[in-house]
């Protein structure tokens, strides 16, 4: 396949199995078992190899291989897999390549696989050290699990890790969180992403919370849980370079900066939402309607989205405000012919003058204020007809 012409277009590959359902997740996800898996990855692969005839390209910077879980796939599964994404992108334009992984599913055979296939940084969720809290909210893991996973990647030298947390968990108290913090912390990580617990319509959570038999922390704890991880994380020297992120200087997620800076991606697999030209799109989420097209040789999109330039302005803030470095006038400017002081001028005066918002020449950005409550700002960039 000639990649002499084209686009930089990164690709996120979804893999929607898992051996638990956990209580909080509204992802695209099935359980594994009696699934045809082998038949799945197969057609994963002929969607990329579609999807590559009809949108050239001349490098893919990332590629990230997330779920459901990854890791639930058996080794030779996972080498089908991942041979089959060398075999079909530019790899030496590729400069991160990551996949997902669940601390108990990681095993040194399947790392091996990936070493041997270019994946150079791995993601794992851990959410919480706390056992009891773990169960409480559907991971089959244990904290002794993180702590045997990461043993055996040190030993294979594998040191580009990042880690989730989850905080504001039910029954979750700021002296627990405390400790979870620590002891993240204290595995001297590149990078950490903590993201409050979000309550989805359609998971077991959501359902016991109607029912009144979940408990959450009060938004003052939360915010605590919040304001205590910027401080912890600076003070270890990992920088929040985006409103849930940190990480070391030189080691921020590169691919996550793909959305953020509101560039293209393809999305691959069941349920999984591209981004190209103009054009957003997103495939059948259910496993057998995403295949159906496949095996005749048609793509699996369901639904595109051609975003009016109105629409692509709105994002380019939204997204581009979760970033601390913010969002560049230049670019803005080069990207729709228009500055964004026509555009956005009286909103800018406005969140700066509320000290939410700091305009540093080339660059607008959220202030440490603004950012605990992005949000709300970004809705102020909504554009009126």
């Amino acid at each position: 396949m000639s990649h002499d012409t084209g686009q930089d277009i990164s690709a996120y590959i979804h893999i929607p199995f898992c051996e638990h359902i956990c209580y909080y997740c509204d992802f695209n996800k099935v359980f594994l078992e009696g699934q045809p898996v082998d038949e799945y990855i197969e057609m994963l692969l002929r969607e990329m190899t579609l999807q590559l005839e009809k949108t050239p390209i001349k490098s893919a910077p990332t590629l990230y291989v997330g779920g459901g879980t990854p890791t639930s796939l058996t080794a030779k599964q996972l080498e089908r897999l991942l041979s089959g994404i060398v075999e079909r992108f530019p790899m030496e334009t590729v400069t991160e390549f990551t996949v997902e992984a669940n601390p108990g599913d990681l095993t040194a055979d399947k790392l091996a696989v990936m070493q041997n296939y270019q994946v150079n940084r791995l993601s794992m969720g851990v959410q919480t050290f706390d056992d009891r809290l773990l169960k409480k909210i559907g991971r089959r893991h244990t904290s002794a699990d993180v702590y045997e996973t990461m043993a055996f990647l040190e030993k294979a030298d594998f040191r580009n890790v990042s880690i989730d947390l989850i905080y504001a968990l039910p029954g979750q108290t700021l002296a627990g969180f405390r400790e979870t913090l620590q002891r993240a912390i204290e595995l001297d990580l590149p990078h950490y992403s903590l993201y409050s617990l979000i309550l989805e319509n359609k998971t077991m959570f959501m359902n016991w919370i109607r029912q009144g038999r979940l408990t959450l922390p009060d938004q003052e704890e939360e915010s605590q849980m919040f304001e205590e991880t910027i401080l912890a994380m600076e003070k270890a020297g990992r920088k929040q370079y985006e409103i849930s992120n940190f990480a070391l200087a030189g080691k921020e997620s590169e691919h996550n900066k793909v959305y953020w800076h509101n560039e293209h991606y393809f999305g691959f697999g069941a349920g999984a939402s591209g981004y190209v030209g103009d054009t957003r799109y997103k495939n059948f989420g259910p496993i057998q309607h995403y295949l159906s097209p496949l095996r005749e040789n048609k793509l699996p999109v369901y639904d595109e989205e051609t975003l009016t330039v109105k629409s692509q302005m709105e994002e380019e803030m939204f997204l581009g405000l979760r970033l601390k470095e913010g969002v560049s006038a230049s670019r803005f400017a080069e990207k729709f012919q228009r500055s964004i002081q026509e555009v956005y001028g009286k909103v800018l005066a406005e969140e700066q003058q509320a000290g939410l918002l700091e305009v540093t020449g080339d660059r607008i950005r959220l202030t440490e204020t603004g950012l605990l409550i992005g949000n709300d700002i970004f809705e102020r960039f909504l554009i009126d007809e």
